[in-house]
């Protein structure tokens, strides 16, 4: 990094400077919208947090996902105005629908920029992501967090929005989603806010966290670092058992880096999420492999299980086309 008050704005600087055709930055702010709006008369989708998580959430900005993505600070809220401003961008005449996680900060000024926006004529409506199994209430919640689930939730939400669905349609998918995602993670090692310039834990080198927030909150407990096996199959009975996942259930699943996990950690999750499946009678339809939201630096993962049905299995394998999720698709 240059100067740590630089890094989110030289950051979302960067995006610009890498997916022109993607994203632009809306001037004087920290909201990154589509380079080419989507037709008029469509529902636009808003998303955001504090930075840190790339690519969440300017990496799902694009076709079939979300129009804008608010950038707060590192682990910090975007504040109302900047909120307000990607859903100005977002505003195609179909109204807008925010896709906020559960983190008090988010939740409060998300709100606030909805009701600015409902002052000014524009329709909004908003969906909260709580998909993480590990803890009820924490530090930054009321209630369960909104972690690595709320991808798949752009990601369907924004198909149906994509195919000229209402607003109320698309809200309806989203909560449908989040009725039947859920998440959880673990860390080899903690993250360092550069403000803060000190890890958010520490762990001993005999150490793992269990159920990790993305903000380099710890977790429920540690625990003795296990190999790669037993540490995705716990996760995957905790999330299976919340779901109440059943033998012929359709499922997607997400293996989910937090920053720091080589791909070829990632792989052999994969394999054993395979396994696991098919010892269990699921039908595993699709999994994603790669970060999708991370914590910093943080070494370790996180699983996600969406249990599917015909219409959000439909919408999951839409295109979409954007910087995190680039496809090659040909749309008009």
């Amino acid at each position: 990094m240059n100067e740590i008050p630089d890094i989110v704005t030289e950051a979302l600087d960067g995006m610009c400077t890498a997916f022109p055709d993607y994203v632009k930055r809306l001037p004087g702010t920290q909201v990154l919208a589509r380079a080419k709006p989507k037709a008029e008369g469509r529902v636009g989708l808003v998303s955001g947090g504090g930075s840190g998580h790339e690519p969440a959430h300017g990496g799902y900005v694009g076709y079939g996902m979300l129009d804008a993505a608010v950038a707060g600070e590192v682990f910090t809220s975007p504040t109302p105005d900047q909120v307000y401003e990607g859903i100005k961008a977002a505003e195609r005449g179909g109204g807008v629908l925010l896709v906020v996680k559960n983190y008090t900060g988010d939740v409060m000024n998300f709100d606030l920029a909805r009701e600015m926006a409902e002052a000014e004529g524009i329709k909004t409506m908003t969906v909260v992501v709580n998909d993480d199994v590990a803890v009820e209430d924490s530090l930054y919640t009321t209630g369960r967090r909104g972690i690595a689930g709320t991808v798949f939730v752009h990601k369907i939400a924004g198909a149906k929005a994509e195919e000229g669905a209402s607003l109320e349609e698309v809200h309806r998918l989203a909560d449908k989603v989040i009725e039947n995602v859920r998440s959880m993670g673990l860390a080899l090692a903690p993250c360092t806010v550069p403000a803060a310039g000190r890890p958010t834990f520490t762990l001993g080198d005999d150490e793992m966290e269990m159920g990790i927030g993305i903000h380099g909150e710890p977790g429920t407990h540690r625990q003795a670092v296990a190999p790669a096996d037993p540490m995705a199959r716990d996760l995957l009975a905790r999330i299976a058992a919340d779901l109440g996942l059943g033998s012929g259930d359709r499922i997607a699943v997400m293996v989910n880096g937090m920053g720091a996990t080589p791909l070829i950690e990632l792989s052999i999750w994969a394999r054993t999420v395979g396994v696991w499946a098919s010892e269990r009678g699921y039908t595993l339809r699709r999994v994603w492999m790669g970060e999708f939201m991370t914590s910093l630096e943080m070494a370790g993962g996180s699983l996600t299980i969406l249990r599917l049905d015909d219409e959000l299995e439909r919408l999951l394998e839409a295109p979409a086309d954007t910087p995190a999720l680039r496809q090659g698709v040909v749309h008009d």
